[in-house]
């Protein structure tokens, strides 16, 4: 032991506690023994280029080019992706591919480039490979949107995976997006962000990097056109950002680059282009759809670490009813579970918990319950005897059962990579449903197991069954979690078909909106922290999962009423609404905070319920096409460069734009509009885009502005769907979708389409269907304008 890891081994025994400290201890030095047994030493290595092109061979969608020492295949696919592998690299097998790979498209064809290399023409884009193996993706016009460099690997010469190198170059103006939840963006600078899912261990800011979701996912737009490129591997790696710089006239601009370095696993990678909504439809038609959260989950949530006992619980719930606030679902945290064990429950301080679930139920609140993926490794525990018994546990190179660290102590972990462990995962949620949960919350599953020092995980050497293959923690690792979120997305499925499962995960990886979302995790309490947690749903929105939220008033400390105020006014707007907080942290109920901030948030409060049929919609539209709830103002204008560089405000679906206070002492802010006119929804006051615009943000409410003609779906005062819509600029046209939904089941109801237009003094607002246009079927209520004119 070095003088650091005795360092770290001495904090952890402080900060754990003397028991559990020392077990931290004893886990750091199993899992080096472990990976200096099971990993042999990396020793001599071959470095590799793909040297000269030898000869090209053409297939469906485009087609194989082989070089000197490596071969690329590509492929066009019916959706307007371009696959390619090097090596023989294909598309399956994939964790991020929702069922198979689609298929090629037979318009894309491979030709001979004027320089000597060669092309594949796309409807979209323009492939081209360069003699010495370069590959730049085109838009039809031939404007370059992305170069990949020839790649170099470096192999052992005794064999094993094989680190690889991918250096590329985008436009000058270009700007990138994406990789997951970083908490620096949403709009990534220069730097080097880590592919490798991260308990920090502590409350993060945005700082910190890299955290619990990472994905080899990159958005970049540029004046030509978007592009997302996706590095299908799941080893750990880096990338490295830097933004271009333009000359101003002078010729010289110097491009942007990224530069990719993988531990291992295939050179593979897709591409799309297009506007940012059409490369995210074109993302969610190969990693799938979106799952559909019950509408419950759109409402307001409250959780805490540290409720205690049913008494606390109801006394919480109790709160919001004697105040009148809208409260939609209770989080039990592990302090539930008898002695932290997972699928149990302290009968002690939770004696009737399936009566409290059935009472919360009776009065619209539901019982969501967090789901570790420890086991505690005891005979007598039941999840750890019948998983004993069907061997799902994780084992080390030598056949034994690993061993980790988490809140119950020594603990085991199954092995999510294989069918058959999540088919018996999804089954202990039986359990979870006959108490009465509603939804589920999976986290410390990056898998974290606790170290004093070294990496808070399980040994790289690890076994995973890897769908069959066979392979490491060093590739099972970042795909840990995507696996425990299908077990339970598919275990609900067949536990209770009739209704829509709420799951959503502290960590994941590409494709894991097809089983639900995500949660900030640890943010820290401070205004910085406000910022962070705006940046992770922003660029996960952008990775392709629009479902997910913080901890507001953030995870670890006392808030100041001014700071809970703001995050509460700000989290009303995004998908996941959720006060969380740690054992040690201060209160989240808003009432703690005094009556000024109480009658605000309840403002907040109301108005969220008041937009739920909008956020229902959203959701449904996600679903459909991809596109997040929270997106940038550069989402329908990605050319404008001064909206690229703008991350305090963001657009809810296309009608909304939310401006939130994110500094103490702000009574008034600047907003950033994109174009067209917008209106105050507070004041009712227009305002013309494009062009920045000071705002009234007064404590008791956040900017919102709605967009000219847009058709709103929202709850009426009877409880009924009605359309509220802002008048459109005269000359114009305006309009909206809807998308009414019961709340839980799988119907798929069909998307009303609204226009709205002057006729006259008189706005009118047509549905617009298959049968020609009528009156809308429900009632409409006109904003923006003034009085005695424009009557619906």
């Amino acid at each position: 032991m070095d003088g650091r890891d005795l360092v770290r081994s001495v904090k952890a025994v402080g900060s754990l506690g003397f028991a559990q400290g020392l077990r931290a201890v004893g886990a750091a030095w199993r899992r080096r023994r472990a990976d200096a047994a099971g990993l042999p030493p990396r020793g001599a290595e071959r470095a590799r280029v793909p040297g000269p092109l030898r000869e090209a061979e053409p297939g469906p969608g485009g087609g194989v080019i082989r070089f000197g020492r490596a071969e690329l295949r590509i492929m066009v696919t019916v959706h307007g992706a371009v696959f390619w592998g090097w090596d023989g690299a294909g598309p399956e097998p994939s964790y991020a591919l929702a069922g198979r790979c689609p298929e090629p498209d037979p318009r894309a064809v491979l030709e001979p480039d004027k320089d000597g290399g060669w092309r594949v023409v796309a409807e979209r884009m323009t492939v081209a490979v360069s003699r010495h193996g370069a590959v730049e993706v085109q838009t039809p016009g031939g404007v370059m949107l992305r170069r990949d460099l020839p790649p170099r690997w470096w192999e052992p010469v005794g064999g094993g995976p094989a680190r690889w190198l991918q250096r590329s170059r985008v436009p000058a103006d270009a700007r990138f997006f994406g990789l997951g939840g970083r908490a620096s963006g949403p709009r990534l600078r220069d730097g080097v962000y880590r592919l490798w899912n991260t308990d920090p261990g502590f409350a993060f800011g945005p700082g910190d990097d890299p955290l619990y979701i990472t994905m080899p996912v990159q958005m970049v737009v540029a004046d030509a056109a978007t592009h997302l490129v996706f590095h299908d591997t799941s080893w750990d790696g880096t990338v490295t950002l830097r933004e271009g710089e333009e000359g101003a006239g002078s010729g010289h601009d110097r491009a942007g680059a990224c530069e990719l370095r993988m531990e291992g696993g295939p050179l593979r990678c897709w591409v799309m282009v297009g506007t940012p909504a059409r490369v995210l439809l074109a993302w969610a038609s190969l990693t799938g759809a979106a799952a559909l959260p019950p509408a419950w989950a759109l409402g307001h949530h409250h959780a805490r670490w540290g409720f205690g006992s049913e008494q606390e619980v109801r006394r919480i719930v109790a709160g919001y009813q004697e105040r009148g606030l809208p409260l939609d679902a209770v989080h039990l945290d592990i302090d539930h579970f008898d002695e932290h064990q997972v699928f149990t429950v302290d009968e002690e301080r939770f004696p009737k918990l399936s009566g409290l679930a059935e009472e919360l139920r009776r009065d619209g609140v539901r019982l969501v319950s967090i789901v570790d993926p420890a086991v505690k490794a005891s005979a007598g525990n039941a999840v750890y005897d019948s998983g004993t018994a069907e061997d799902v546990f994780v084992r080390d190179a030598s056949g034994r059962v690993v061993r980790g660290l988490g809140w119950p102590g020594d603990s085991v972990f199954p092995d999510f990579t294989h069918a058959r462990v999540r088919a018996w995962w999804g089954r202990w949620y039986e359990e979870r449903l006959a108490l009465g949960f509603s939804g589920f919350w999976h986290d410390m599953n990056e898998p974290t197991s606790f170290t004093a020092f070294g990496e808070s995980t399980l040994p790289r050497s690890a076994r995973h069954s890897l769908e069959g293959r066979g392979g490491d923690h060093r590739e099972a690792h970042n795909v840990y979690a995507l696996g425990m979120a299908r077990a339970g997305y598919e275990g609900l499925r067949e536990l209770a078909p009739e209704q829509r499962p709420f799951v959503f995960s502290r960590s994941g990886w590409a494709g894991m909106q097809r089983y639900g979302g995500t949660w900030s995790g640890d943010v820290a309490t401070g205004w910085p922290g406000l910022r962070a947690s705006l940046s992770l749903v922003m660029g996960l929105g952008l990775c392709g999962v629009p479902y997910s939220g913080p901890d507001v008033g953030g995870f670890d400390g006392s808030p100041s009423p001014e700071l809970f105020l703001r995050w509460f006014q700000m989290a009303a707007y995004l998908p996941l609404f959720r006060t969380h907080a740690s054992l040690r942290a201060g209160r989240r109920e808003p009432w703690e905070f005094g009556p000024e901030v109480l009658e605000h948030a309840r403002v907040a409060l109301v108005e969220r319920r008041r937009l739920l049929p909008y956020f229902l919609t959203l959701a449904h539209l996600a679903r459909r096409t991809g596109a997040p709830y929270v997106r940038p103002l550069w989402w329908g204008a990605p050319e404008d460069r001064v909206l690229r560089d703008c991350e305090d405000a963001f657009l809810l679906g296309d009608c909304l734009l939310v401006a939130p206070v994110l500094d103490p002492g702000t009574d008034r802010r600047a907003v950033q509009l994109p174009r067209g006119r917008w209106y105050d929804t507070a004041t009712g006051r227009a305002y013309q885009g494009p062009g920045q615009v000071l705002v009234d943000a007064p404590l008791s409410r956040i900017p919102v502005l709605a967009r000219a003609g847009a058709v709103i779906p929202v709850r009426g005062a009877d409880g009924g769907l009605e359309l509220e819509v802002w008048a459109p600029a005269r000359g114009r046209t305006g309009g909206g979708l809807v998308v009414p939904d019961s709340g839980e089941g799988w119907q798929e109801p069909e998307i009303e389409r609204y226009v709205s237009r002057w006729e006259g003094r008189r706005v009118v607002v047509r549905r617009e269907g298959e049968d020609g246009v009528g009156a809308p079927p429900h009632p409409v209520r006109l904003r923006g304008v003034a009085d005695g004119e424009g009557r619906v």
